[in-house]
């Protein structure tokens, strides 16, 4: 009995690598590498979460393919394989933006006037460069005196 559940141990550890990893796990892309012929960065941006918006705070989740999101600026840091950057992230088309660095996976906005309004994300290199972006339309209902989020505000 022994004898028999090693060699179907031995069959199985010997024949499960070969057909184990998917054809596309050949080539992932590894931070511990250079990446030759890096495919072109992607934003994926969902549509502003629905319960938050009911109370007026904007919370957009988000993502990305071939691109990293890190704290680095600079023209040293166009080198960095894989590729990575940051956000750039305005509102209404104003003519402000604030860069994000944080990898949160969403952009979180309170205390716009109730209405419709605009969010615009955009992939940006580290000496600010746009690559690609995403404009997420919303309306935010009529305002309540309570903070939309939850989040407390010293006076």
């Amino acid at each position: 009995m022994l004898r028999t559940s090693l060699t179907i141990a031995a069959v199985l550890v010997l024949s499960f690598p070969a057909h184990a990893q998917p054809r596309e796990a050949e080539h992932r892309v590894t931070q511990f590498l250079p990446v030759e012929n890096e495919p072109a960065p992607e934003l994926i941006v969902d549509a502003p979460l629905a319960g938050p918006l009911a109370r007026g705070a904007v919370i957009i989740p988000y993502r990305t393919k071939h691109f990293r999101i890190l704290p680095i600026f600079g023209t040293a840091a166009t080198a960095v394989s894989p590729r990575a950057g940051h956000l750039h992230v305005s509102v209404d088309s104003l003519p402000w933006r604030w860069a994000d660095a944080g990898n949160t996976e969403s952009v979180v906005v309170v205390g716009l006037p109730s209405g419709p309004h605009t969010i615009r994300i955009e992939l940006a290199t580290p000496e600010h460069g746009v690559l690609t972006g995403k404009t997420v339309p919303f309306v935010i209902p009529g305002s309540s005196k309570a903070d939309p989020a939850g989040f407390h505000h010293q006076h």
